[in-house]
């Protein structure tokens, strides 16, 4: 039956998905190396923030944060300078100039699912973007969304298939409107809420992190930088897998295009280890299934003909001889 079977668009289309999604599910030296980025981008989130908790309550007692709150519950809106804040500029003073003088070396350190990668304090670039949708690859592709859109269309101006499928992605990650700390962050819901929920820390003061630089040490400060190097680093392993998948993605479009016949396609899910059900592929492809199979083509088409069986006729016949002999 297979080399009969020619090749269409639904059975490249099913063929390609299938070998694609093997693609995706391997274990490749890729692939396990953005698995294991993930895992240690968790355990320095942990202990990064726990870092940064102490360093924040150097800063902002947490007596006086109790006392402030009483005061704003006393007095209301003129006592409100407590906030709870997940980014903050992190500074300190140990470095010296080329002229010997003391320097300060101060960054933002955003612990949120959509914080800057590089330091700079801004919102809705694509790394930023490409991060939350790497950590939660898993749960996207389930609601199906296309979690690696970024890096596929890395290179490539906007458009309309780019952004469409960024924005899913946003959505379904429930991104808020603004990404900064703070009460702007009421906006979020679903799985960003959960990630950012557990990394706020108390501050005094009613203006942005930008204008209070929170004092720490070298140390310290250079523990906050390997936490952010590590988060850059899912995007980058997320980026050397898709673009692996993608390479091969590419060729195996080329391979079934140039194919006549749908044997060809499952041979060559068959050289690349992957077993193919050539009889499922044609079960839900009625228009291949009746076409080339003439015992299915012609029971389809005697099913379609509301032909009066024998038996019927003669029945009526008989009915019709026995209704006038009584009368």
């Amino acid at each position: 039956m297979s080399a009969k079977i020619r090749m269409n668009t639904e059975f490249r289309n099913k063929l390609f998905n299938k070998i694609k999604d093997v693609f995706e599910n391997e274990s490749t030296e890729e692939r396990e190396a953005f698995l294991k980025s993930r895992e240690d981008f968790n355990t320095a989130q942990q202990s990064t923030f726990e870092l940064a908790k102490q360093v924040v309550e150097r800063s902002y007692p947490k007596e006086d944060v109790d006392t402030l709150r009483v005061f704003k519950k006393k007095y209301g809106d003129p006592c409100d300078v407590v906030a709870k804040d997940k980014c903050f500029y992190f500074a300190h003073n140990e470095d010296v100039d080329d002229e010997g003088e003391t320097k300060e070396t101060k960054s933002h350190f955003d612990f949120g699912l959509y914080g800057n990668l590089d330091g700079n304090e801004g919102y809705g670039r694509e790394d930023q973007d490409q991060f939350a949708h790497a950590y939660f690859r898993e749960e996207l592709k389930a609601k199906g969304c296309n979690p690696d859109i970024l890096p596929q269309q890395s290179g490539k101006e906007s458009n309309p298939h780019k952004t469409k499928h960024v924005d899913m992605c946003n959505k379904e990650l429930g991104k808020s409107s603004s990404g900064y700390g703070g009460s702007d962050d009421n906006n979020e819901i679903g799985l960003a809420k959960k990630f950012n929920t557990p990394f706020y820390a108390d501050v005094i003061g009613t203006s942005y992190c930008r204008s209070r630089a929170i004092a720490c040490t070298k140390d310290e400060y250079q523990q906050f930088e390997q936490w952010r190097m590590a988060k850059a680093d899912v995007v980058s392993k997320h980026t050397t897998w898709v673009d692996s998948i993608s390479k091969q993605a590419d060729q195996l479009k080329i391979g079934l295009k140039a194919y006549r016949y749908l044997s060809e396609g499952i041979e060559l899910a068959t050289e690349l280890g992957i077993n193919v059900d050539e009889a499922e592929l044609v079960k839900t492809n009625s228009t291949g299934l009746t076409i080339y199979n003439p015992t299915n083509l012609a029971n389809m088409i005697k099913g379609m003909k509301n032909k009066q069986s024998a038996n019927t006729r003669e029945a009526k016949i008989l009915a019709r001889q026995k209704y006038e002999s009584v009368n």
